[in-house]
């Protein structure tokens, strides 16, 4: 077993059982599968979410390897990401309690709890308005530079998100929305992985994910050129050339969601 409590809970669970007494958290839920819970809930006036993970069952985890997806296993992959990127230095979520027992990784008992990053906006949410409503020039070239440094520093120290998408990039809007004043951070670990070094096959696909959540928000290819630039941290001539079997990649399949998204939009 492995248990790390903080406060409040260190306080508040002293001399219980942390497992029953997160289980018997209550608030908003946002989640509820049979292996997997995520809530909201509050703790002296400050919010927290919770996700807690129950096993997922080794047909579900033959299921996964089968299809070459990695099984998620507990909360002690999530942990382990936010450990490596605090200490890269990635602007991420804060985790206040961790726990997990059972050595049989089909039935594990595991939670993480994190502080609420508040008040926030995605930039899913941020975005929206901007084929209508372009932001500054500024301001667009700060947030894309935020996240393509963020993403390549998260890569160099050897995590990948999996759902790396605009939506799990919140920006603190407690602080003067221009360039020089932001601050961005990153969410959602729970499939994220830690390595030595980050495979290019999973590098990729967070690029993927990054490239295909922006297609609808107004971004030019010189925006996108800046975001490689910044992500690489190499001359842009050296990029195009040395990666692109990925840009290739990436142009085919927006084409092909563009194209999709067309075809459904001329049916209704």
């Amino acid at each position: 077993m492995r248990l790390i409590l903080a406060e409040p809970f260190k306080t508040l669970w002293a001399g219980r059982d942390a497992f029953a007494e997160v289980e018997a958290l209550q608030g908003q839920v946002y989640r509820e599968l049979e292996a997997r819970r995520t809530l909201r809930t509050e703790v002296d006036g400050r919010g927290y979410f919770v996700k807690i993970h129950r096993g997922i069952g080794w047909a579900e985890i033959a299921k996964n390897l089968l299809t070459a997806k990695a099984p998620v296993l507990g909360a002690g992959q999530e942990w382990r990401a936010l450990e490596r990127l605090h200490q890269a230095g990635v602007p991420t979520m804060t985790a206040v309690a961790y726990g997990e027992r059972g050595a049989n990784p089909a039935t594990q008992h595991s939670f993480i709890i994190t502080e609420e990053l508040a008040p926030t906006i995605s930039l899913e949410d941020l975005t929206a308005s901007w084929p209508t409503e372009p932001p500054a020039p500024g301001l667009k070239r700060a947030l894309i530079a935020e996240v393509a440094g963020m993403t390549g520093t998260m890569h160099r120290a050897g995590v990948n998100h999996r759902d790396c998408y605009i939506c799990h990039f919140l920006l603190h809007t407690d602080r003067p929305l221009a360039a020089g004043s932001l601050k961005l951070s990153l969410i959602d670990l729970h499939r994220a992985q830690t390595r030595s070094s980050v495979p290019t096959r999973w590098r990729d696909k967070d690029l993927a994910g990054l490239h295909y959540s922006s297609l609808d928000i107004g971004l030019t290819r010189r925006d996108r050129l800046r975001f490689l630039k910044t992500y690489f941290q190499r001359p842009l001539r050296d990029i195009l050339r040395d990666e692109a079997p990925l840009l290739r990649r990436l142009e085919r399949k927006a084409g092909a969601l563009q194209q999709r998204k067309q075809r459904h939009g001329d049916a209704l």
